[in-house]
């Protein structure tokens, strides 16, 4: 239904905007309750493993009663744990809402909000409102979408700053971002409210492939993305959740100086995801994905390097701008070789490997990151590499629908 597509994309900007300052002031709330890294990086990997589940009940229940309704239950969620880490310094308390808003799941900076519990219901309502030569250009508008408004959202990092400026308490101060993100998860059920959705039937579906091609079933399709996507988590782990913390300790700046980070680095990587479509399609959409993951591997090993926050800084930038260019790609592809009446299910249990190593590197890396403080970078540029090669072997042979040349076509066409 392509009228979705405006309320698809108000959503992801509404999220976007909470995520991009919840990713940077949450571990930084931590440690102001006086948490080491290690406990840190463990509340972290709780809070994602709560995350994980979220994404399978998501994919599995949306595929059966449809995404609508599973967006509209994680704006609940979402304004819940909010409210939750606003009112209690609870370690156990705050765990578990940080794991029911899915904070510090949103992929970080540049990633436009498309990672987390929401990615199950939010991809296949997109694909359905795109056809396929369009699909991915639409996932990289609605990331371009996302960016743009987390690099608004990276502005309220400033907010605990001048709070502590008038003479607030670092905890209280961080509180009243809290409360803002679960504002922002009550806006995000009243613009699901307009979607309308029909849920897939079960019949078989009646048209004919276009041409012969390599076809996997949906179990060894979730098989294949599990590989890669497991090792993608990794990588993510150790970047994503502990990248605000490497940079404070590291380089001694606070969550303003971050938070100005975050902004420019949303705003560089916002336009890269417009070209995202036309590099698949010049590519291919694996290549596209191998080859921008090979960069940001590089670019990553830069950043251990750089003598001052603002040379770490431009590099992070790059990274993440080189990463938008696949970013769409990758999203895109499954939906296109994903039986649509299981897109839901793809997603999810795909991505679940993901969630559940993210949680897990955290922990790992906060603990390793009290002997070699790059720990963060060193990790994920060896689980990035890793998934890249992979992925290239897993998927270098099933080309989505729209590279699928129907025979007797001419090579002009």
């Amino acid at each position: 239904m392509p009228g979705n597509l405006r309320w698809l994309y108000a959503g992801r900007a509404v999220r976007s905007f909470a995520v991009a300052f919840l990713t940077v002031v949450f571990p930084l709330y931590l440690a102001a309750e006086g948490l080491h890294s290690a406990a840190i990086g463990t509340i972290l990997a709780l809070g994602g493993a709560g995350s994980a589940v979220l994404v399978a009940v998501i994919g599995l229940a949306g595929d059966r009663f449809g995404r609508r309704r599973m967006l509209l239950g994680l704006g609940v969620l979402g304004a819940l744990g909010g409210v939750t880490m606003a009112l209690s310094g609870n370690p156990v308390a705050v765990t578990i809402a940080s794991g029911l808003g899915g904070v510090g799941r949103g992929g970080g900076a540049g990633s436009g909000g498309s990672w987390g519990p929401v990615f199950p219901a939010e991809q296949p309502l997109l694909a359905a409102a795109a056809g396929p030569r369009e699909r991915t250009a639409v996932f990289g508008r609605i990331a371009f979408v996302g960016v743009i408004a987390g690099a608004a959202g990276s502005l309220v990092a400033y907010l605990p700053d001048g709070l502590h400026a008038s003479g607030w308490g670092w905890v209280p101060a961080y509180r009243v971002v809290f409360w803002l993100g679960a504002l922002l998860c009550v806006v995000m059920v009243l613009v699901s409210l307009p979607l309308r959705e029909t849920v897939p039937s079960a019949a078989p579906a009646a048209a004919a492939p276009e041409a012969p091609r390599p076809v996997l079933s949906t179990a060894q399709l979730i098989g294949r993305l599990s590989v890669t996507n497991g090792l993608n988590g990794l990588g993510i782990g150790f970047l994503g959740p502990l990248l605000t913390y490497w940079f404070h300790v590291r380089f001694g700046v606070g969550p303003g100086a971050l938070g100005l980070l975050y902004t420019l680095v949303n705003l560089v990587t916002a336009l890269p995801y417009l070209g995202a479509a036309r590099l698949a399609a010049r590519l291919g959409v694996v290549r596209a994905v191998v080859v921008t993951r090979a960069v940001t591997v590089l670019l990553l090993l830069a950043m251990t390097r750089m003598p001052t926050f603002t040379l770490a800084g431009i590099f992070f930038a790059l990274r993440m701008a080189v990463n938008s260019l696949g970013m769409p790609s990758r999203q895109s592809y499954v939906m296109g070789v994903a039986d649509e009446r299981r897109r839901g299910s793809v997603a999810a249990l795909g991505m679940l490997p993901s969630q559940v190593t993210a949680s897990l590197s955290p922990a790992i890396g906060g603990l390793l990151m009290q002997a070699v403080l790059d720990t963060p970078l060193f990790g994920a540029a060896l689980f990035t590499g890793a998934n890249c090669i992979s992925y290239y072997f897993a998927f270098r042979h099933l080309p989505p629908p729209e590279e699928i040349r129907p025979v007797g076509s001419k090579a002009a066409d």
